[in-house]
């Protein structure tokens, strides 16, 4: 599908360009042309006025006038000759009287016609111009000026065959240009596409395990009367419904953060406040598991962030309730709070864990979404699954201008390393 659509993106990037680069050639071609026939058309007027201009009139015996063909076009007929330019003169009969051609043309007057045009002999085309000279009423003959058609159409064959070559090549060019930056275009669509599937595939797997399981319950508890069993079963059911909750929470939130629909509640938070009711909430979590929960924090002086309070809120309870999971019995998790300063100042908070630790190939993925640690690669040992805890946390680190890394080792811990930059009202 997306080297059917790169195709026909390069395709119509293609064919856009090179109609554009047709018509700009015509154009082009049509503007020399154009120069090149005025300039010859200028070149046969001014001949023809200066002819005009030299020719000798007398008078005959009958006092009619005429000209002096002689005296005339001696001079013009060598000034014309490096021009490529021919004179003939034609009586008011329209008979050939005198002609600088070496072979006559046998182009034949017309006295009705006597524009500027382009005549056909056997073995040239010419531009020629005719006028009629009249003196006092009378009319004295017809110059006709005569030009090489050669110097038009030998140019324009020329600018033909180099436009076109031009144009192939430029075509050549440009579908090279096109399918590259169709390309280019088309990597992030694909990206996201692949992200799409991956993200689906991974979310109807998550939801199709609990719903399956509560379908089996259901059936169990109507297939058997006895009121205990049902108890049981109605347990694991509501047990699941909850997970199923908040997976869609979390999947509604991850969904909302990509579109922009949602915006930062932005206010002041105490990050030692915030913090404290965290570990509150997950201390009886780790007494069951007789984990050694821990929080230090820095001397009072107002660990104040700018930020969505429910937002940072649930960033701690990912990490801090990931890490009590994910360490065994008898282990530590320690929460510290302090101060930093990287270029500006900010709060590094840190959740440090004795637990089963990430593999350290896979530490790179730990942000995506459902990313699963492959089994085979760890020894069977460290994280198995990170789900979208981490997803949302990274998520909501960034929306905040802040930074979160992770370190661990297989079977000894891990650390994660949350920044949020500083923020001091009076500075506003």
């Amino acid at each position: 599908m997306f080297q059917t659509t790169r195709r026909r993106l390069a395709l119509w990037y293609t064919t856009v360009t090179a109609v554009l680069l047709l018509l700009f050639a015509i154009g082009f071609y049509a503007y020399v042309r154009t120069t090149l026939v005025e300039r010859i058309d200028d070149t046969l007027s001014h001949v023809v006025e200066v002819v005009e201009r030299s020719l000798v009139i007398q008078a005959a015996p009958d006092d009619s006038l005429r000209v002096n063909l002689d005296a005339s076009f001696r001079s013009n007929a060598e000034a014309v000759e490096d021009d490529h330019i021919d004179l003939e003169w034609f009586s008011a009969e329209g008979e050939l009287q005198w002609s600088t051609f070496f072979i006559s043309p046998g182009i034949p007057l017309r006295p009705e016609n006597i524009e500027e045009t382009v005549s056909v002999t056997s073995d040239q085309l010419l531009r020629q111009a005719t006028r009629q000279m009249v003196s006092a009423g009378q009319v004295l003959g017809y110059l006709r000026v005569s030009h090489p058609w050669f110097e038009v159409t030998k140019p324009t064959r020329q600018l033909i065959r180099d436009l076109g070559l031009g144009l192939g090549l430029m075509t050549v060019a440009v579908g090279a240009i096109g399918w590259f930056l169709s390309g280019l275009a088309m990597a992030p669509v694909h990206d996201s596409y692949q992200r799409l599937r991956q993200f689906t595939a991974d979310a109807s797997h998550e939801l199709r395990n609990p719903i399956a399981v509560i379908q089996t319950n259901v059936q169990v508890a109507l297939a058997d009367p006895d009121p205990h069993l049902q108890q049981d079963q109605l347990r694991v059911i509501e047990r699941l419904t909850r997970r199923l909750g908040r997976l869609v929470d979390d999947l509604l939130f991850l969904a909302r953060q990509d579109s922009g629909i949602t915006s930062l509640q932005l206010d002041e938070v105490r990050l030692d406040e915030l913090l404290k009711d965290v570990i509150e909430e997950q201390e009886s979590i780790a007494t069951e598991k007789g984990l050694a929960l821990s929080l230090q924090l820095p001397e009072p002086s107002g660990e104040l962030v700018q930020g969505d309070r429910n937002q940072l809120s649930r960033l701690l309870t990912n990490l801090i309730s990931n890490a009590v999971q994910y360490t065994p019995l008898g282990g530590t998790v320690e929460v510290t709070l302090q101060r930093k300063i990287q270029n500006v100042p900010h709060w590094q908070i840190q959740v440090k864990d004795t637990g089963i630790g990430i593999p350290a190939e896979a530490l790179p993925q730990v942000f995506d979404r459902f990313y699963r640690v492959d089994p085979a690669r760890s020894g069977g040992k460290g994280r198995s699954e990170t789900g979208l805890g981490l997803a949302i946390a990274k998520v909501i680190v960034e929306n905040h201008q802040g930074h979160i890394q992770v370190d661990s080792v297989v079977q000894q811990g891990t650390t994660f390393t949350v920044l949020l930059p500083c923020y001091r009202p009076d500075a506003v």
